[in-house]
This record gives C-alpha cells, sequence and structure tokens, in this order.
C-alpha cells in the first residue's frame, strides 16, 4: 500500500513540474512566469517529499521532509515576490497587455519608497484615459 501512494504522490509531483515548466514556457513575461514557477515547483517539492517519506516509513526522514516542505512553502513566495519587485525596480518591461500597474508613478528610485498606491478602479480610469489620448 506504501509503494502505491508513494508512486502517486510522485506521479502527482511530477505533474505539478511539467505544469509549472509549461506555465513558465507560455506566460509572456518575468512577472506573470513567477506564478507558475513558484506555485508548481512548491507543489511538486512537497508531494515529492512526501512519497519520499512516505516510502522510507521512517520517523526522522518524515520529520526531514516536513520540515522542507514547510521551508519551500514559506520561502518560494517571499523569494518570488522579491525578484518580482527588484524586477520592476531595475525596468524590466510589463507584458504589453498588462491592464493594471499599480506601481507605475508611485516609486521613487533615489529612496526606493513607495507613495500611497490608488486603488484598482482608479487604476483602471487612468489607463483607460491614457489609451484614449494615445488614440487621438
Amino acid at each position: 500500500m506504501n509503494e502505491f501512494i508513494s508512486n502517486a504522490l510522485m506521479l502527482i509531483g511530477a505533474i505539478f513540474f511539467l505544469l509549472s515548466a509549461v506555465g513558465i514556457l507560455r506566460m509572456p513575461d518575468l512577472f506573470t512566469r513567477m506564478q507558475p514557477a513558484t506555485k508548481g515547483t512548491t507543489l511538486g517539492i512537497a508531494c515529492t517529499l512526501l512519497a519520499v517519506a512516505v516510502h522510507f516509513s521512517d520517523s526522522s526522514v518524515t520529520a526531514r521532509a516536513i520540515a522542507a516542505i514547510a521551508f519551500f512553502f514559506i520561502t518560494a513566495p517571499v523569494t518570488a515576490h522579491l525578484i518580482s519587485r527588484a524586477s520592476y525596480f531595475v525596468g524590466v518591461p510589463l507584458w504589453k497587455d498588462t491592464v493594471i500597474d499599480e506601481l507605475r508613478g508611485r516609486y521613487n528610485p533615489i529612496t526606493h519608497a513607495l507613495d500611497d498606491l490608488p486603488s484598482a478602479q482608479e487604476q483602471v480610469l487612468v489607463r483607460d484615459a491614457e489609451r484614449t489620448s494615445d488614440e487621438s
């Protein structure tokens, strides 16, 4: 029974890794690639480590696997956030069809401070006004 559960978890982990790779290839820019890279690989690693824990059925291996899973679940989203924020600040371009850029005009590159962020509705109004002025 443990072998079946272990194999199923390994297969699920491999599927998450595959979906993550496909998501990275299909997404148009760095910022949208961060989501499948982070979520897919984190879930893939979690399933793979759970498969290892089930396969060995040892309390020390299980404790290490759970600790590693917790580490990945804590650090992967933080790392993705820091990478994408740093990329935005150094000027990595957004995808041309990005709808809302909540940081545009709010970041001071000298002090690295953010001004108050407008609401999403205000961002849509600004974007629509910019598109209308570009079309004229």
